[in-house]
């Protein structure tokens, strides 16, 4: 059997939000009981993550490092039609991911007790972030 559907999502600009919980409705909806939920961000300014999900300073700990790694403005960059955090946040989801595998089992997603799904928006303002979901299995 194979589910789809997409997700739409609006960020409040940089930084995660958690979509574990629409992820998991979804595979639901699928009547699924074992399988894979395919994730993916149909987007080049943002990422997918599976992280800590019970401290938030983990995640606030990513940021900091991705803005020391990938600094906004750097003079490298060619690409700023849209700002100083445009190319930034092209580089971000490019040492991300804009898809993830996750198992599914008993009918729910098999996240480790301390995971969750995150949207990592890399640009300052916020935006429409679309996710398509896949579900195979049986």
């Amino acid at each position: 059997m194979t589910f789809q559907t997409e997700l739409h999502f609006h960020t409040p600009g940089r930084g995660t939000s958690d979509i574990s919980e629409d992820i998991a409705q979804a595979v639901r909806e699928s009547g699924v009981s074992t399988g894979i939920c395919q994730v993916f961000l149909k987007h080049t300014s943002a990422s997918l993550l599976i992280t800590e999900n019970a401290d938030p300073t983990v995640r606030q700990d990513l940021e900091a490092w991705l803005q020391r790694a990938v600094p906004d403005g750097d003079a490298i960059y060619r690409h700023t039609a849209e700002g100083p955090d445009d190319m930034p946040a092209h580089v971000r989801a490019a040492l991300l991911s804009t898809s993830i595998g996750l198992p599914i089992r008993e009918g729910r997603l098999a996240l480790g007790t301390w995971q969750g799904v995150f949207l990592f928006e890399h640009r300052h303002a916020s935006h429409s972030r679309t996710v398509v979901v896949t579900v195979i299995g049986e």
